[in-house]
């Protein structure tokens, strides 16, 4: 492996860190499955996948075809949006009115709970418009740019992704100490209501 190769894997990891990192709906989700050690692996592997995924599709140069249907994004973003805000209604219904039998570590979930958190967390990423723009687009445009290179470029952005799930997921156990408190887990849960409602309602507004 040349330099130049380290180098555009490098700066794919760096831009690829700078767009994931920014507080949205996926992140507060995955933090909270990883503070109730509830799904975290199966969370964190649909996070990642879907990025590598979606990167792919950029490098390739799907991002074209993306900016050629606008209203298909619209139509995610509706859809996305309106999902988003019922997530943040109920967040916000736990915050207001916790559950006194509710516990951080779920203690066993079943296998509906289980298929309920993948089910959200597909939802959350794939009715995402801001995903697509970030991952086809953006970093698939940033990638054309590096020429032969684009493929380090792009797989440098599909580490970052990873690395920042699988820490934010599994991290997130570090905090249970802290939100062992009903009243910190309650603050926890009116971030993510706050996030929620905010996205859904920045994505129904410009759909």
């Amino acid at each position: 492996m040349n330099t130049s190769t380290i180098t555009a894997a490098a700066a794919g990891f760096g831009t690829g860190l700078s767009l994931i990192v920014a507080i949205g709906a996926q992140n507060a989700f995955v933090l909270r499955q990883g503070v109730r050690r509830h799904a975290v692996l199966a969370v964190v592997a649909i996070c990642a996948v879907s990025d590598a995924a979606l990167i792919a599709l950029g490098v390739t140069g799907v991002g074209t075809v993306v900016t050629a249907w606008p209203a298909a994004l619209s139509v995610v973003g509706l859809v996305g949006g309106a999902f988003l805000l019922c997530y943040g209604f109920l967040a916000a219904r736990r915050a207001l009115r916790p559950d006194p039998t509710a516990t951080l570590t779920g203690g066993g979930p079943g296998a509906r709970s289980v298929r309920r958190a993948v089910l959200t967390c597909l939802a959350m990423t794939w009715l995402n418009p801001h995903v697509y723009l970030d991952t086809v687009l953006l970093l698939g445009s940033l990638a054309s740019d590096r020429g032969d290179l684009r493929w380090a470029f792009g797989a440098g952005a599909v580490l970052a992704s990873l690395c920042w799930f699988a820490g934010l997921g599994f991290g997130a156990r570090l905090l249970s100490g802290v939100l062992s408190r009903p009243k910190a887990w309650r603050v926890l849960d009116g971030l993510v209501a706050a996030t929620m409602l905010g996205m859904g309602g920045m994505l129904v507004a410009g759909a």
